[in-house]
């Protein structure tokens, strides 16, 4: 079993590849792993702009600064919650329903989530 600990989101940073066509987001967390502790881990994750967001096929990255065994797909699911968790319509830090050409850059969001996979 793993424990994942989310911290925060850098939300559509431009220095991680933000551009025209996707939107680029930093979710930093820490792992907890055979009472193995890995901090200051981070994933990407990958929204092409103007797609919905509720519909969105996000692409999410391996974790950085780990290489050890863990089920991608349900690490995926978990960025992806606490993601989602934070930002549109279910968003407790930035809300918003069918909105239309809205561009917030660089928002360090903040809010600890923990997972258990």
């Amino acid at each position: 079993m793993a424990k994942i600990t989310f911290n925060k989101c850098l939300q559509d940073a431009q220095d991680l590849g933000s551009d025209d066509e996707f939107m680029v987001s930093r979710v930093y967390f820490s792992l907890i792993i055979d009472d193995k502790i890995y901090e200051n881990l981070y994933a990407d994750v990958k929204q092409a702009v103007g797609s919905n967001f509720e519909d969105s096929n996000f692409e999410v990255s391996p974790p950085h600064g780990y290489d050890g065994p863990l089920s991608y797909p349900k690490f995926r699911d978990c960025v992806i919650k606490y993601y989602t968790s934070l930002i549109g319509p279910k968003g407790r830090l930035i809300r918003f329903e069918k909105a239309r050409d809205i561009v917030m850059r660089n928002n360090v969001l903040s809010m600890p989530m923990t997972f258990e996979i």
